[in-house]
């Protein structure tokens, strides 16, 4: 096991795997970068139907503030990059705040199709620390920042990993804009 990695306590549907065992992408670069994080699992049909994060997030035990989502937003200018945006699972993403913040006239939501063969992975575990090297511009949500650690997808249905936010836009390279107003 990574001196980095923890793992959390098993309750419910779901539990965490142990680090010696579970490999990925995912982990094995928080691994190289030396990045505390607790990897949970839970079966990979929760929140697959739905697209529920917040299905997730009980799933793991964590309030739904803290497990963020990740969508995949087209823009409209041609020539545009695809774009990753990470926001609460409880919440809906406001797409002309996404747009005045990415400096973009107009954005869309990919579809399912469209989002998986952007980033060759399946809609439910979308993870912008799968994707780094891929050209597409990330952008997390500034409430993610009010956090000690936020849960995101750890590029496949049934795993996250929660790490600190810091961590997640350092490696992603993520802008962090302000997409919620109160």
């Amino acid at each position: 096991m990574s001196p980095k990695a923890k793992t959390a306590p098993q309750s419910g549907p779901a539990h965490a795997a142990n680090k010696g065992e579970f490999k990925n992408n995912v982990t094995r670069l928080l691994d190289s970068r030396k990045v505390d994080y607790t990897m949970h699992t839970y079966a990979p049909d929760i929140g697959s139907a739905t697209g529920s994060a917040v299905d997730v997030a009980h799933a793991i035990g964590l309030p739904p503030a803290r497990v963020f989502k990740t969508l995949v937003v087209l823009a409209d200018e041609p020539g545009s990059k695809p774009m990753l945006v990470v926001i609460p699972g409880p919440d809906t993403l406001d797409l002309k705040a996404l747009a005045r913040a990415a400096g973009q006239k107009k954005v869309k939501m990919a579809t399912h199709q469209q989002a998986e063969q952007l980033t060759g992975l399946q809609t439910g575990g979308i993870s912008p620390l799968a994707l780094t090297h891929k050209p597409l511009r990330v952008y997390i949500d500034a409430r993610a920042t009010a956090f000690a650690t936020i849960a995101v997808s750890a590029g496949q249905r049934g795993v996250n990993v929660e790490l600190p936010p810091a961590a997640l836009i350092d490696i992603t390279r993520a802008t962090t804009i302000a997409l919620h107003t109160e």
